[in-house]
């Protein structure tokens, strides 16, 4: 790997998820389906405003999946999809990396 030049899928990569709050939703979804006040109680910081610009930016990327049951009320959940899933390791590793460096 070249390290001496920038590659634009990593700087796509680190721009979608360097965004505030994307690896923190991302987080909250791997541990499974949630809905959008779940989310907001795990990442009580986040606007509604901005949660709903995020999880709608992590759409577009096809990193999140939006389910909507109809049910009454209607039901929404938002799940990771296998490309969303797959972020999995990153997550663990800035995990781990936290755990050992961050004060």
């Amino acid at each position: 790997m070249d390290y001496n030049s920038m590659c634009p899928k990593y700087e796509a990569a680190a721009e979608m998820l360097g965004k505030k709050w994307t690896g923190l939703i991302i987080r909250v979804l791997l541990g499974g389906p949630k809905r959008f006040k779940d989310i907001k109680t795990q990442i009580p910081e986040i606007s509604d405003r901005v949660l709903t610009e995020r999880m709608k930016e992590l759409e577009d990327y096809c990193v999140i999946q939006r389910n909507v049951y109809p049910e009454k009320p209607v039901r929404i959940e938002y799940i990771l999809t296998e490309k969303g899933k797959e972020l999995t390791p990153v997550i663990t590793a800035i995990q781990t990396w936290s755990e050992k460096w961050m004060d």
